[in-house]
């Protein structure tokens, strides 16, 4: 076949595909086209309680771009901001609860968009062993619940995810101080066995703290202090398993 026949057939055969191309992707964008906006959400609703996230996150850009002026967009978008906590994606979750917050601060769906972020934050709060950023974020959001929709009960599950991420907070600095306990790195120890002591005497890493803190303050030969940590144990935790170790060794146990 001469070069010039060759070339001008590869142009045909791309032209040809391009087109086909578009159409595919024409056909893909216009697939709810003419769907009136309340159709578009109940397929979106439909499709997010089969699980199907990735349909319902396309219907419901369809809605919000092409029917922006429906009088029931709020849901929509905090729908959207649901579909993404359903499916993982925590940060786009929070972008579209925000999202929501800032465009219809009014709205009485306004605290599900609140706990919304809350719980997307605290989704995001990794374990003990690495940094608390996204824990302090979402402590400071869910307490915004807590203290914004009291008598809610959405104020009631933000108060407990709260407590929860304290529980993570406690164990993040009593690890820090096992870590320098074990290595008889008594200053840094005490440091962080009294920051969970006094920030979070509610949780189970409080009776614990006090024990390394009697037994620190012991090998540096501060007996004042360590009898000092030593009766608070005793007093606020009497039943705890670290009363009862310090208990027997006291005892020659």
């Amino acid at each position: 076949m001469p070069t010039t026949i060759v070339n001008r057939y590869r142009t045909h055969t791309l032209a040809a595909a391009a087109m086909l191309m578009l159409a595919g992707c024409g056909s893909g964008l216009n697939r709810y086209q003419g769907m009136e906006p309340g159709a578009l959400f109940d397929l979106a609703n439909a499709e997010f309680e089969d699980g199907d996230h990735g349909t319902a996150i396309r219907v419901l850009d369809r809605l919000l771009v092409g029917h922006g002026d429906w009088e029931r967009i709020p849901e929509a978008r905090l729908l959207l901001g649901n579909v993404y906590f359903d499916r993982g994606d925590y940060l786009t979750s929070r972008s579209e609860y925000t999202r929501f917050l800032d465009r219809y601060a009014g709205h009485p769906a306004s605290v599900q968009a609140s706990l919304g972020i809350c719980q997307s934050l605290a989704a995001l709060a990794p374990t003990p062993q690495r940094d608390q950023g996204y824990t302090q974020e979402a402590m400071s959001s869910c307490r915004n619940v807590v203290s914004d929709y009291t008598g809610r009960p959405e104020s009631a599950e933000a108060a407990r995810i709260s407590n929860e991420l304290r529980v993570l907070l406690a164990e993040k600095d009593y690890m820090n101080g096992d870590f320098y306990f074990r290595r008889r790195m008594w200053d840094p120890a005490i440091k962080y066995f009294e920051f969970v002591a006094n920030l979070y005497p509610e949780t189970s890493f409080a009776p614990q703290a006090l024990l390394g803190l009697y037994l620190s303050q012991q090998e540096i030969g501060y007996d004042d202090l360590a009898e000092e940590a030593r009766e608070r144990l005793l007093n606020q935790y009497p039943d705890s398993d670290a009363a009862s170790a310090v208990r027997t060794d006291e005892s020659g146990g």
